[in-house]
């Protein structure tokens, strides 16, 4: 057994699982005081995310319908309001409620993962004496100048000053590392493992910084390990652009909108070649969380996929059509917001911010620089004098109202703990996970209602953060991305640098660091409906072990990286998968499932003491949104 593989059973797996089994029996307060002082997630490696026994409950509820987990115990704890779900918009709605009705007010927040945050998950490497922190999901702020004066308020109110982003940015780091995007193509689907100094798509630009290539298409195209007869019509795909279709620019838009990305591929531009297409599939990872094969054109067009620039869409559909898409879609950046908004943990920053506010004995720290190194205290979190109590390893499985849903005072929860279930009362409940599961366990909504939540399908996301020694080896290659087809992380990047609140992202190539990589894994069958990929890419997901991904990232970065300077056993010092199954919310598009907004619509319905909050309300996967919709489920309640 390798050394990375042992230390990770050790660090992660087993850790994990200990801390999910702690008996949180009886009264959490009892519990929490007994907790060991090691305790605290976000140091934890190996299976994150969708961790072992975060799911477990919640898929036996949804998929057997279990309703028996043994005799129910009655906490005798009354809230003002409970939230379900600790991620960035539940936690939203317990700041909310407070300041709309009082901070005397008493919050529960259930969660079922080990960790509060959701998606905005804080991951640390640990390599001797220095620690990498880095995001485990939701990244970075974009376009915060256009976010809405809610989330505008709530940014000032945590005291994040988004100006600070202009210096903590370093925006000559990878100018001064002379770091681009290139390519890496393995062994297994390619023939050789070969990198290419090109990204061949514009999925690397929103990194700023990032130095372009300086191969011509025509060069990059030579040096990939194609057939002659891929080369040729990679080079074709290219230099193809819109124009082949010649079609008037006032049919363009709607052409664009209604057509397949692939169809377009295959049939206007010949391409019949298994690798081109299998580049051209992984181009847009994660900028739609689907494969490009289900993409439209205009969509792919937004991704920058391969053989596409998002910046030509103005002169191809017009201004005004352009600046409509930006609105709706987001997927182009506002002149005025570079993509520099990104705290050295990704949007777990905000999360902690938004604990410290309502729990302030949880750890230092009063603002988004002094949060930074601050380490919580999580035997704080559930303590009985809190007001707002906060109470991990908790999945809820059952909300009713205390009777008639349009009369009702108060609402039960049941949740599981450790295998026991608990009964806690409420005056309200704000719903703020994953809203698929929300008729399982809120049973007697409107059918209607409950068939449209169904809907809402969520894609599979992988966030594999690994701490490196050092990092010479990707110096020597130039590589600040690697676009990587075909593997199961289809993007290696290093983060971005930034540097605030007493930490100092990596310097030298001879110091620490940790890198990112992302991965959006698709089903089998390409061009199959993407719900269908969806959910064969989650059981596929879910059914790995760590040692599953480690052998694969060993592989990816062993033939990626130069022998001479990369020893994956000398250099790799952690691993963490942040496995999210249900990832972004899924909009569906023009090609399938068109009616998904009006599901999302129906299903953000109040049902009378229940309000329905999270992204997959509106089916975004921003975290301004996420702020929105609590605002919006709050409100609601009255």
């Amino acid at each position: 057994m390798s050394k990375i593989t042992r230390r990770d059973f050790i660090n992660g797996t087993l850790m994990a699982a200990g801390a999910s089994m702690l008996p949180f029996g009886c009264t959490s307060e009892v519990v929490l005081d007994k907790l060991d002082p090691l305790y605290y997630p976000p140091a934890l490696t190996g299976l994150r995310g969708s961790h072992i026994g975060s799911y477990t409950n919640a898929h036996a509820r949804a998929w057997t319908g279990k309703s028996d987990w043994g005799p129910t115990t009655d906490l005798k704890e009354a809230y003002d309001l409970i939230v379900v779900g600790g991620g960035i918009s539940g936690l939203s709605a317990a700041f909310f409620y407070q300041q709309e009705h009082g901070r005397d007010k008493k919050v529960l927040i259930l969660d079922n993962h080990d960790d509060f945050g959701g998606h905005a998950k804080r991951n640390e490497h640990t390599v001797g004496d220095d620690t990498r922190l880095i995001f485990g999901g939701s990244q970075s702020l974009q376009s915060p100048h256009t976010f809405s004066e809610t989330s505008l308020k709530l940014l000032k109110e945590l005291g994040v000053d988004l100006d600070r982003f202009k210096t903590a940015y370093d925006f000559d780091f990878f100018k001064r590392n002379n770091l681009g995007a290139v390519t890496y193509f393995n062994k297994q689907i390619f023939g050789e493992d070969k990198v290419v100094k090109h990204p061949y798509c514009d999925y690397p630009w929103y990194v700023q910084g990032l130095q372009r290539p300086k191969l011509s298409h025509e060069e990059a195209v030579k040096q990939a390990p194609l057939s002659e007869k891929g080369k040729e019509q990679l080079l074709r795909v290219l230099k193809g652009g819109l124009h082949v279709l010649k079609l008037p620019k006032e049919e363009l838009n709607e052409y664009i909108s209604t057509h397949s990305y692939f169809h377009y591929l295959k049939t206007t531009l010949g391409v019949d070649d298994a690798g081109v297409l299998e580049m051209a599939r992984n181009s847009s990872v994660d900028f739609s969380g689907a494969g490009a094969d289900v993409l439209t054109i205009g969509e792919a067009l937004e991704c920058g996929v391969l053989g596409f620039d998002p910046l030509t869409l103005k002169d191809l559909i017009g201004e005004k059509e352009y600046e409509k898409n930006i609105k709706e879609h987001g997927y182009i950046l506002d002149e005025g917001d570079q993509y520099i908004h990104h705290f050295p943990d990704g949007n777990a920053t905000i999360a902690r911010l938004l604990v410290k506010k309502m729990i302030p004995e949880v750890g230092e720290g009063d603002n988004a620089e002094d949060i930074i190194l601050s380490k919580f205290n999580y035997s704080r979190l559930d303590k009985t004098s809190n007001i707002v109590r906060i109470r991990l390893n908790s999945t809820v499985v059952n909300v009713v109202h205390g009777g008639d849903p349009n009369s009702s005072s108060e609402v039960f929860v049941n949740y599981i703990n450790d295998n026991k279930s608990y009964q806690v009362k409420g005056k309200g409940v704000v719903m703020a996970c994953y809203n698929m599961i929300i008729p399982h366990i809120v049973s007697d909504l409107p059918n209607e209602q409950a068939a449209a939540l169904r809907r809402l399908v969520k894609i599979p996301l992988q966030y594999t953060t690994v701490g490196l020694k050092n990092w010479r080896a990707m110096k020597e290659m130039e590589m600040g991305m690697a676009m990587s087809p075909g593997n199961m992380h289809q993007v290696v990047m290093m983060d971005f640098p930034v540097s605030m609140g007493g930490y100092h992202f990596t310097k030298s190539p001879d110091d620490p660091c940790a890198i990112q990589m992302i991965g959006c894994p698709f089903g089998e069958t390409v061009g199959a409906p993407p719900v269908e990929q969806f959910r064969e890419a989650r059981y596929k997901m879910l059914g790995l072990q760590f040692k599953d991904y480690e052998k694969e990232i060993r592989a990816h970065l062993s033939g990626m990286l130069p022998k001479a300077l990369f020893e994956f056993d000398r250099d790799v010092e952690s691993i963490t998968v942040n496995r999210w199954a249900h990832g972004y919310a899924y909009g569906g598009s023009a090609l399938f499932d068109s009616d998904m907004p009006e599901m999302a619509r129906k299903g953000r319905q109040p049902f009378g003491r229940i309000t329905i909050a999270n992204i997959d309300s509106v089916l975004s996967s921003y975290l301004q949104v996420a702020v929105d919709q609590a605002w919006r489920a709050v409100k609601e309640l009255g």
